[in-house]
């Protein structure tokens, strides 16, 4: 169902549609869980370690394809916005093209570079072939992720976020029956997981299309639709690539603290995989708001209501709040019962040690929240050029905090890596949002007043 963004009010118009977001958001962590959780428990600790170790690298890809397909949809949502329904075809037509051409670059670049990839982040020798076995199939089926990714950000562009975690709840199902299958039934190993995980996108993504061209006669595209310009492939690559590079920056400093954990050991390693796996199920909630904040501010700013956007982005940032603390919470007091998910039997030492990250993590989460709230906003707003220096502010902090803090305090300088990159990049998000919505509003304001002297202006 279309969502207009431009009407009700603003709080409860982004909490209404976050919310399938979340719900979604929470399913495709669970289905990537048990990957995880299965592996862990009927294939052992190594190969749980060698999963978990390719979280890095995968990101580094999969994180692209989410900043790009989410970049080109900001464009459809400000089309959609100003209610031109020409360019929203055009629109979804040229980022069909372009998903096309850099899915085929990309699968080439990933496949060829996992190796040594894997290799310069020092994995251990005793997990190396686990984690090369489990991406490389991720990356041979980029088609499907790429394809899933676009289509549900085309959705919700339009305001839509119910259909996409409806396909994605029926995805989940099926990831989990064929992860026994590949796993238990036919002995495929790690690499059976991987093959679950394309499996259920791909289905998931045809469901979506076949939905996309029934129900809505804005989206049905024509021949004529797919006769684009550059300039206009230019005002979509505009905004997804550095949307994109931004997720593939932050990939980089996940690599590097990786590579920093994976220098103590399977152990450690095995521990840190648990605790991110759980940091990123809790925190979907702060995802979910961020995502909705982008296509809000989209449809918004194609319409020309600053005033509203500022309104709805101030709310959900006190919400964005309470949730950080709520979810702060949540890994505290229950980081024991989920790392036990994930390896049968822990001992004390990896409890310890997972417990450590998420509390650091849990700490600082509203600093994550502020970087996701005003992040999204400024990328609806088309600004993706801002997010990704953000980005670049992050990979430097994290870096430096992986590298230096890491050989000073051991383990526990990983566990403050990440809290170091926030609070970088907050200062700068905070600093381009105020500046750039001080100007919008202000513009706007001038411009209203113009208008309304015009209006009253009687000839004699």
């Amino acid at each position: 169902m279309v969502q207009d963004l431009t009407a009700g009010k603003p709080l409860k118009q982004i909490i209404k549609f976050a919310l399938p977001i979340f719900i979604g958001n929470v399913f495709q962590q669970l289905y990537s869980m048990v990957d995880t959780i299965i592996v862990g428990n009927t294939l052992g600790e190594q190969a749980l370690a060698g999963v978990g170790a390719t979280s890095a690298i995968s990101f580094l890809i999969i994180g692209f394809v989410q900043g790009m397909t989410a970049g080109f949809s900001v464009k459809t949502s400000q089309f959609f916005g100003s209610q031109d329904e020409y360019n929203v075809k055009r629109s979804v037509a040229t980022s069909f093209m372009l998903c096309v051409v850099l899915t085929v670059i990309l699968t080439l670049i990933s496949v060829f570079t996992t190796m040594p990839l894997l290799k310069l982040m020092k994995t251990p020798d005793d997990i190396i072939e686990y984690s090369y076995d489990y991406i490389i199939v991720i990356y041979i089926g980029l088609f499907a992720t790429v394809f899933y990714n676009m289509v549900s950000s085309i959705l919700r562009a339009l305001g839509d976020s119910k259909v996409p975690l409806l396909f994605l709840i029926i995805a989940s199902v099926i990831n989990v029956g064929a992860d026994l299958l590949f796993i238990i039934v036919f002995k495929m190993g790690v690499a059976g997981a991987g093959w679950a995980t394309v499996l259920s996108q791909l289905l998931s993504a045809l469901a979506c299309l076949v939905y996309m061209f029934k129900k809505y006669e804005i989206l049905k595209i024509k021949k004529e639709h797919f006769k684009t310009s550059w300039r206009f492939c230019y005002q979509h690559l505009a905004i997804g690539l550095p949307m994109a590079l931004q997720y593939s920056i932050i990939a980089i400093g996940i690599m590097v603290q990786q590579s920093a954990v994976n220098v103590f050991g399977t152990r450690y390693v095995s521990a840190y995989t648990a605790a991110t796996k759980i940091d990123t199920l809790v925190t979907q909630s702060l995802v979910a708001m961020g995502t909705a904040i982008a296509t809000y501010v989209g449809q918004n700013y194609g319409a020309g209501r600053y005033d509203r956007i500022k309104k709805g982005v101030d709310q959900s940032m006190l919400i964005s709040i309470g949730l950080a603390v709520f979810c702060g919470l949540a890994v505290y007091f229950g980081s024991d019962f989920m790392t036990s998910l994930f390896v049968e039997n822990p001992d004390q030492e990896m409890l310890a040690l997972s417990k450590k990250f998420l509390m650091w993590q849990g700490i600082f989460y509203i600093c994550l929240a502020i970087i996701y709230v005003y992040r999204n906003a400024l990328q609806g707003m088309g600004h993706s050029a801002l997010t990704m220096f953000a980005g670049l502010t992050e990979l430097a902090m994290r870096i430096f905090a992986s590298l230096l803090l890491a050989h000073i305090f051991g383990y526990m300088g990983i566990c403050l890596s990440n809290q170091c990159a926030w609070i970088g990049a907050d200062i700068f998000l905070l600093t381009s949002y105020y500046v750039l919505i001080g100007r919008k509003t202000t513009k706007k304001s001038l411009s209203d007043q113009v208008t309304i002297r015009q209006k009253s202006f009687v000839h004699p």
